[in-house]
């Protein structure tokens, strides 16, 4: 028999995490695995050898900015060169379809700073139109959330309060276009404009319409306005008044965390979290403003800045959320200090930090993103990482920005620093259970059910890595680093990085629900 691809002689490990690593061979015909086994009498247009590396399902990263990088750019293959095959889009809830094109706008303006300059038409009148704009023009597959920052602007809006009956049953309308074209989960940025203005009723309103299709509930929580433990349990409240299963996205396993972990085992919660595994996240400074100073549209956002009041009510918060000022600029609208700290950019400018950061969100029109280092120690760092590195409910995801300059070392390393980090020098997590984290695990949480697991029948998304070699190089102050170890990438198919390098395939498909 003739195959397209042959894999030949791996290590597979198949991505359920109950099975053993297995040596076989792999045929694909077209973008599917036909056969699995020993194909030695076979022939092939293309035959991969992998004696020696691992093979695996493509990985499956649930919270990723880059939907938009996907479609060109200096990040295109930014996180397929780390086995990353199937990006899930909407993070945070961010989306700006079906939307009329001023509030598309607004919301692309509230957005950038995790997109950077990146053009965008910003007319989509469906959720289907929005799609079709990745036909034949990605490398990786795109697979479509609710984005709940859309659906309630559409309806409200920036108003900072509770939604009505009409206006509720307006975003149930929304949210089940979206549903209908595929998504598969509804996903919510609770910290961000307009999302934050949504309170409890809502939640569970739209949760229960995204169960009715099979769909869970995904979100970054209310960290700023109720505190980290209030969200937690914010969120199992949504998962028992909807019956809906939920997920926190960019969680880590500490004291505060652990307790409420442990009520969601003994009650038996369905609640999964995932994790990049680095001690920093990324947003923008306007995050660290009060939060009723963050609401309205961009423009008025910025135009109440200009209030003494504002300002002199703002600068102590900012002082207390901002700590040594240790954050590294990553990208905003002028292009100043890039890769420079908070504190050495407010030195330059004899300003102290949070009168910096006042004044730059003011001058960069809130266009502008930051690295955001933890406040605890690097030894607490390394305990919490460690201790979320294992976690049964803990999948990986990296929470990448693409297209800015200087990123998150997580956009270019998170996947394959799990592998050499704490799989091989720690050996915290078996190869199995790590693989298992990164494709079955997630693949099976978000309802993709041909992806996620290497079995005949289904999609041909795969991965070849070196595990004695694979790790990631990017770090703090030189990020845009490729993975190295990754040798074959497969899309649907057909490879997209061979012997470690990337070919300018574009093989990705947008996945439906």
């Amino acid at each position: 028999m003739e195959y397209d691809v042959i894999i030949v002689g791996g290590n597979i490990i198949d991505g359920g995490g109950k099975n053993d690593p297995y040596i076989a061979d792999i045929g694909i015909m077209g973008d599917s695995i036909t056969s699995i086994g020993d194909l030695k009498s076979a022939t092939s247009k293309n035959t991969i050898a992998a004696d020696g590396l691992v093979v695996c399902p493509g990985f499956v990263d649930v919270h990723i900015h880059s939907e938009i990088s996907l479609l060109g750019g200096r990040d295109q293959y930014a996180a397929v060169r780390q086995g990353v095959t199937t990006h899930l889009a909407a993070p945070d809830g961010f989306g700006w379809a079906p939307l009329p094109k001023n509030l598309a706008e607004e919301l692309w303006h509230y957005t950038q700073f995790a997109y950077g300059d990146d053009e965008v038409p910003l007319n989509w009148n469906s959720p289907d139109e929005y799609l079709a704009m990745f036909t034949d023009r990605i490398p990786a597959n795109l697979y479509p959330q609710v984005p709940h920052c859309a659906v309630r602007l559409a309806v409200m809006g920036w108003e900072p309060r509770p939604a009505t009956t009409d206006e509720l049953k307006a975003m149930e309308r929304l949210t089940r276009e979206w549903l209908e074209s595929g998504a598969c989960c509804l996903c919510l940025g609770l910290d961000y404009q307009p999302s934050a203005n949504a309170d409890l009723n809502e939640l569970v309103y739209l949760s229960k319409i995204a169960a009715s299709y099979g769909a869970i509930y995904a979100a970054h929580i209310r960290y700023q306005l109720i505190g980290r433990k209030a969200a937690w349990e914010e969120t199992i409240e949504i998962a028992k008044q909807a019956n809906i299963p939920v997920h926190i996205s960019h969680e880590r396993v500490d004291d505060e965390s652990a307790e409420v972990l442990e009520r969601i085992d003994s009650e038996d919660i369905d609640l999964t979290f995932e994790s990049y595994l680095y001690p920093a996240g990324m947003t923008h400074l306007a995050m660290m403003l009060p939060m009723e100073y963050q609401t309205g549209t961009p423009d008025a956002m910025l135009a109440n800045l200009d209030n003494q009041t504002v300002r002199d009510k703002s600068l102590p918060y900012l002082r207390e959320k901002l700590g040594k000022g240790n954050q590294i600029v990553g990208y905003n609208r002028s292009g100043r200090y890039i890769g420079k700290t908070l504190i050495d950019s407010a030195e330059i400018e004899n300003k102290s930090i949070e009168e910096f950061a006042y004044d730059f969100i003011q001058d960069e029109l809130a266009i502008e993103t930051f690295v955001m280092p933890w406040a605890t120690t690097p030894e607490e760092n390394e305990i919490i990482l460690n201790q979320t590195a294992t976690h049964p409910r803990m999948m990986i995801a990296s929470d990448g920005v693409y297209n800015i300059p200087h990123p998150h070392p997580r956009s270019y390393g998170c996947f394959v620093q799990y592998l050499g980090k704490f799989v091989r020098e720690r050996q915290l997590v078996s190869l199995k259970e790590a693989v298992y984290k990164m494709s079955g695990f997630p693949a099976e949480r978000f309802r993709l059910s041909d992806r996620g697991i290497i079995s005949e029948g289904l999609a041909a998304d795969i991965v070849i890595f070196n595990s004695e070699t694979v790790s990631d190089r990017s770090t703090w102050f030189d990020p845009v680093q490729p993975a190295i170890g990754v040798d074959w990438v497969l899309v649907n198919g057909v490879p997209v990085v061979e012997n470690g390098d990337v070919n300018n395939q574009l093989p990705g498909k947008v996945l439906r629900h």
